[in-house]
């Protein structure tokens, strides 16, 4: 073994780790020998650290680190800025060009100075969904003028001021999100489009803007990609600005605009021939033979999102003759969808990759027979709702769409279990999802189990079918299933989850109402599953302090969790909302063993780091001022239910 590694230089063990993407195959190398350590060391970019007193010593471990993810830790604040940089520019800072800080509440304009003047060649910052961020950070962000890509979305407290100061001090920009800033109006917009004109993306959506800034973002030369989802005040003058400037525009998104028209879209589309993507999802209650027309002109299209328009036969045709390049369609809730249609979509050459065919409920096996026939190199195919499917159906998938990676077969009734074994045939499936499949039993997902080792996300909600033998198989032939829903299969006891604490990448599961699953079962999950970052047990009546105590206990990375309606007692809050050190969200509804003091204590533990939490509403009167006063100084959310 060791004289076959001795073969293997530095230079080709990079461009081995370089095929190797996901995060357990790494780990696995990285423990093979020295040799391949310092070979992931030197190959490392990233890191998403939860303390920030180790950044210096993990930067020196890792000399190619230029991005740092900080969003999960809660004791970022200005005083941890100042200790970090301290005088002059640290090492690490030197080399920083990518910095994710959602959700950091306790940042400030100080902090965020001295981290702008101290990464000289910083190129791109999150700071999404931070509560406290407003115009006094935004001015501190303007120092960094490198910035290429800034995310400020949900930042509330941001104004035309602050995004003023953005512009002027970062004339570099090519991205920036401004999704959900509710206080930016026409004039911030303006001058943004006057200031940075460099900018290729722009997302404007659910701001209360109108057409106004279409008419500024117009002059945009050099723009590629608008995003405008829910502002729904823009009228068609503003996509008749659009048409006749942004000469580089490739894509749109006006999904839920719901004062233009698709006569305005036409127009649009006329001016912009080399458009290569269009959202307009839940826009249009008509779409005339105009817009249609229209499509033609978009020889190149590889993406068409028209979720909630009605369809005709002639749209179809259209996009068979004309849109050659197409990969993705989005037709969901689409009136109109048809057999034929999707046969006439499908037979001149257009290969699909991703299809989103949700609750078109007139399509039958005779459809997805077509769609495997033609598109067999089809990655994503959404079917939801479609109830006229078949098992015939998943045997044509199975035959044919050996790439098939994503599936989405929720409320398909007829979906059996002979069906699950056809679909066993693509072996190569990450996303699975068959809620409110209800026809389905542990031995159709045994053969998903053992043929599809490749799954991560699971949806088996309300399959009262699935008991502790199907979890068996799972946990025996899916090792790296990550997200996992069993709400509500009720069939599941204590065995089935000690069976899930056998899968070590299991980060996400929800568990709802499972009456069978006690302590026991928590316990053995918690012990097993360690990188569980997110845990819904909700209505989960059996489980004692036992398990939450060693929920506690093994769950460090717990980072959201909904304990609504459980067992839990007083000792058992505390010690999970004080001992889970990444917790930022949780549901505490109805807790009936749980008094207004241990609501006290637990929050009182958690508030340093805790940015939303679901509570009753008769608590409210009950509370101490104190705490919910903190709570919201530090930026945490309270939803009183």
């Amino acid at each position: 073994m060791d004289s076959a590694l001795f073969v293997l230089n530095e230079d080709l063990l990079i461009r081995i780790l370089s095929f190797i993407t996901h995060d357990s195959d790494r780990k696995a190398f990285r423990l093979v020998c020295k040799a391949f350590l310092r070979v992931d060391s030197f190959h490392r970019t990233h890191l998403r650290i939860l303390r920030p007193e180790f950044i210096t010593t993990l930067f020196s471990k890792f000399p190619r680190i230029y991005s740092l993810d900080l969003s999960v830790c809660p004791q970022i604040d200005d005083g941890a800025v100042s200790m970090l940089v301290g005088y002059g520019l640290p090492d690490w800072s030197r080399r920083l060009r990518r910095l994710v800080l959602s959700r950091t509440t306790g940042l400030k304009s100080a902090g965020l100075e001295m981290l702008m003047k101290s990464c000289p060649v910083l190129e791109s910052i999150d700071v999404s969904y931070c509560w406290g961020f407003g115009d006094r950070e935004a001015a501190a962000l303007s120092f960094g003028g490198s910035l290429r890509d800034v995310k400020l979305d949900r930042c509330l407290g941001l104004t035309d001021v602050g995004l003023a100061k953005i512009a002027i001090g970062c004339q570099c920009l090519e991205k920036l999100s401004l999704m959900w800033c509710i206080e930016i109006t026409d004039l911030g917009i303006d001058f943004l489009s006057k200031k940075c004109t460099q900018l290729k993306q722009l997302d404007i959506s659910y701001l209360k803007v109108t057409s106004v800034s279409l008419h500024s973002i117009s002059s945009m030369e050099k723009l590629e990609l608008l995003a405008m989802v829910g502002c729904g005040i823009v009228d068609d003058e503003g996509l008749h600005y659009l048409g006749k400037g942004c000469p580089s525009l490739q894509a749109l998104d006006v999904s839920r605009c719901d004062r233009l028209s698709s006569s305005a879209l036409a127009f649009l589309i006329n001016g912009h021939p080399s458009m290569l993507r269009v959202y307009a999802s839940h826009c249009f209650h008509e779409f005339p033979t105009k817009v249609i027309q229209g499509l033609k002109d978009l020889k190149n299209l590889k993406k068409l999102i028209l979720d909630g328009a009605p369809v005709s036969e002639s749209f179809f045709k259209i996009i068979n003759f004309n849109c050659k390049y197409l990969v993705e369609i989005g037709l969901g809730k689409c009136k109109g969808v048809t057999d034929k249609g999707i046969l006439q979509l499908v037979s001149g050459g257009v290969n699909l990759n991703i299809l989103n065919l949700t609750c078109c409920s007139e399509l039958t096996d005779n459809a997805i027979s077509a769609i495997t026939d033609t598109c067999r190199s089809v990655l994503c195919l959404k079917l939801e709702c479609c109830n006229l499917l078949t098992e015939k159906s998943l045997y044509h998938l199975g035959l044919h769409c050996s790439l098939l990676e994503e599936l989405d077969l929720t409320d398909c009734f007829g979906v059996n279990d002979t069906g699950l074994y056809y679909l066993s045939k693509c072996t190569k499936l990450i996303c699975l999802k068959l809620g409110l499949c209800t026809n389905i039993t542990d031995k159709g997902l045994y053969c998903v189990a053992r043929n599809c080792s490749e799954i991560r996300e699971l949806d088996l909600y309300r399959c009262q079918g699935i008991g502790d033998d199907g979890l068996y198989a799972l946990s025996s032939g899916c090792k790296r299933m990550q997200k996992l829903n069993l709400s509500y299969c009720s069939e599941v006891t204590d065995r089935g989850i000690e069976c899930l604490g056998h899968l070590p990448e299991l980060s996400d599961l929800e568990m709802r109402s499972l009456l069978n699953v006690t302590g026991t079962g928590l316990t053995a999950l918690a012990t097993g599953c360690k990188r569980l970052a997110e845990l819904d047990v909700k209505d989960c009546t059996s489980i004692d302090d036992s398990g939450f105590m060693a929920l506690a206990y093994y769950s460090r990375n717990l980072q959201q969790i909904n304990l609504s309606h459980c067992a839990i007692s007083d000792v058992g809050l505390c010690m999970v909302m004080g001992n889970l050190t990444r917790l930022q969200d949780a549901k505490l509804v109805n807790l009936y063993n749980v008094s207004t003091n241990g609501f006290e204590v637990a929050l009182r533990a958690s508030c340093v780091r805790l940015k939303k939490v679901k509570l009753i509403a008769s608590l409210r009167l009950h509370l101490t001022p104190d705490i919910v006063k903190t709570l919201k100084a530090r930026g945490c959310r309270i939803r009183w239910d």
